[in-house]
């Protein structure tokens, strides 16, 4: 028998709405594709204050030289710029402080561990909100040497280029 909305599980439901589960992507690190190779990525919280979360809103943010780094159980983001807020005052941050990142111990320690074998970094990949909330992917990258990043640009022009191609065929 269907529910018809009456007795003990009506068919709607009462309290808050859900947020979108989409994410919202604030920016991206474009170089860090090209300068690195991206093994793996990992999803992380930040801590931030009132004013950069605010600053964050604008979009006044940028990842161009940021890197993350395992300190004394806990990793931090280094370089990353988030402007100062022109509406806060004497409360305003510090645009290049360290920022925590939120992980669990288990994740803490494989970065770790990986970081401390030769030629691994940790970078931002992009920042975007998540259920209200923002959010950190980062990238385990390995840096790439110039003979491989002339090569990628190669095989992306080809491929633009047999676009082009099918493209005009099609017309």
């Amino acid at each position: 028998m269907l529910n018809s909305g009456y007795g003990r599980f009506p068919d709607f439901t009462y309290g808050r709405l859900k947020m979108a589960d989409t994410d919202k992507t604030i920016t991206a690190n474009r170089r860090a594709y090209h300068n690195y190779q991206i093994l793996e990525t990992v999803e992380a919280g930040i801590a931030l204050l009132g004013t950069e979360i605010k600053s964050l809103r604008l979009g006044r943010v940028s990842l161009g030289e940021a890197y993350a780094r395992p300190e004394k159980g806990e990793v931090w983001l280094w370089n990353v710029n988030i402007p100062r807020y022109d509406s806060g005052g004497y409360m305003n941050h510090d645009p290049m402080r360290p920022r925590k990142l939120l992980l669990h111990k288990g994740q803490i320690l494989y970065l770790a561990g990986k970081v401390s074998e030769r030629g691994f970094t940790i970078v931002p990949l992009r920042l975007y909100y998540k259920k209200g909330r923002v959010k950190v992917e980062l990238g385990l990258a390995r840096g790439k040497k110039q003979y491989d990043k002339r090569e990628t640009i190669k095989t992306k022009e080809a491929g633009r280029e047999m676009d082009r191609a099918l493209k005009s065929a099609n017309r």
